[in-house]
């Protein structure tokens, strides 16, 4: 009798230690908390323009904007960061008009070189104001259009690994020059990944949270296929963004026997969607898992005034209580009625105060908890095959 089987299993613990311990050798984002930034900050001193302009789009810009909208609340940076992210030309020229283009400095950021919105918005700069090395850095792949026309103008360029994707690739020149141009400490970055890496890949904390998580979510994706993230404080804003974009595109593929699989990302702010989304969660239909964040100091002490005109509201229990304590309290309540449920998976990490190594921490945790599932769905998780077609769609369009 000869028997042979291509069934899906879902494998243990340990061999997805062993799937990620090998990616070690081959895939960039393992390897960047560990680099030598000494290059990065001593060009980044080097630029004096007060507006930091980055010109990218998806990876290449979405975690930079989470770490400098964690990062800008609590923080005076001397200069200012605003990303051209986008082809809408109302933004473009909005943004545009904040700054000063004759004290501004602009990263173009693509690591195939050709992505047509960055590279149209570098053409639309050109009309307005001549792009050289005074006023330009170029991120890019090698061998790309990009990286030669950075060569070309004698334009600073720092190139992108061919083994590091752009959802991957904040901590490496790709976030770390421009957060480093306006003074953030790239160091301190880098030690909260180093934090987790060493924790998770030594089988320590961080190990045994990513780990179980990933196995439960993969265990269960076909009950529960919506994963959401409920951040209680604005500073997440952007985060939620690129948390939907790491998700998304990396867990939404076909596995080894060409099944298709993924997790349906969703981010939420609160306490805003407390009163939109937080019902459907209630008392909706159970295929969804939530996630909550919190800040333990916001590092603001805004009170709420004991003041006899309202005291109408009956409402005098938040007398003399903190913005911070109440929007800590939101959360934790919000948490608790979700546990009373009962069928809702639910987890809630608080971190203890805004700084680098927090926001680190927390993203490479995402990277870790992300590459995890994608080893137990059996798929490849860095790859983006399904926004291929569309681009190409674009080009024909416009050669047409």
């Amino acid at each position: 009798m000869k028997y042979e089987r291509n069934f899906y299993q879902i494998k243990s613990n340990d061999e997805i230690l062993l799937n990620l311990k090998d990616e070690l050798k081959t895939v960039g984002y393992y390897s960047l908390p560990f680099q030598d930034v000494g290059e990065i900050e001593t060009y980044a001193a080097s630029i004096k323009s007060k507006y930091i302009y980055i010109i990218g789009i998806g990876g290449s810009t979405l975690g930079t904007k989470a770490i400098y909208t964690f990062l800008r609340a609590t923080n005076n940076y001397d200069k200012k960061l605003y990303f051209l992210d986008t082809i809408d030309p109302l933004r473009i020229n909005y943004l545009l008009s904040i700054g000063d283009m004759n004290d501004s400095h602009f990263i173009v950021i693509s690591k195939s070189g050709s992505t047509i919105e960055p590279v149209s918005v570098l053409k639309y700069l050109e009309s307005k104001i001549t792009i050289c090395n005074g006023n330009c850095t170029v991120i890019a792949g090698e061998n790309t259009r990009l990286f030669d026309f950075a060569q070309k103008n004698k334009i600073r360029a720092f190139f992108i690994p061919e083994n590091l994707g752009g959802r991957f690739s904040v901590f490496s020149v790709v976030g770390l020059l421009p957060l480093s141009i306006i003074g953030v400490n790239i160091k301190n970055l880098l030690k909260g990944c180093q934090i987790v890496h060493e924790s998770f890949f030594n089988e320590k904390e961080y190990y045994d949270l990513i780990i179980n998580k990933a196995r439960f979510l993969v265990e269960n994706k076909a009950r529960f296929t919506v994963n959401i993230i409920f951040s209680y404080s604005s500073v997440f804003k952007d985060f939620n963004k690129w948390f939907v974009q790491l998700w998304a595109e990396s867990l939404g593929k076909k596995n080894i026997n060409n099944t298709r699989q993924g997790l349906t990302p969703i981010s939420l702010i609160g306490p805003d969607d407390q009163h939109s989304f937080l019902q459907l969660i209630m008392e909706g239909v159970r295929d969804k898992t939530v996630t909550f964040f919190k800040i333990e100091n916001l590092k603001d002490e805004s009170v709420i005034p004991d003041d006899t005109k309202f005291s109408i509201f009956k409402s005098n229990y938040m007398n003399g209580k903190s913005f911070n304590d109440l929007i800590n309290f939101q959360a934790d309540s919000t948490y608790e009625a979700i546990l009373q449920e009962k069928d809702i998976p639910c987890d809630k990490i608080t971190i203890e105060v805004i700084d680098e190594i927090n926001i680190a921490k927390l993203m490479y945790r995402f990277f870790l908890l992300t590459s995890s599932i994608g080893s137990f769905l059996q798929i490849n998780t860095y790859d983006q095959p399904g926004v291929e077609l569309g681009k190409s769609i674009l080009i024909r369009k416009f050669n047409s």
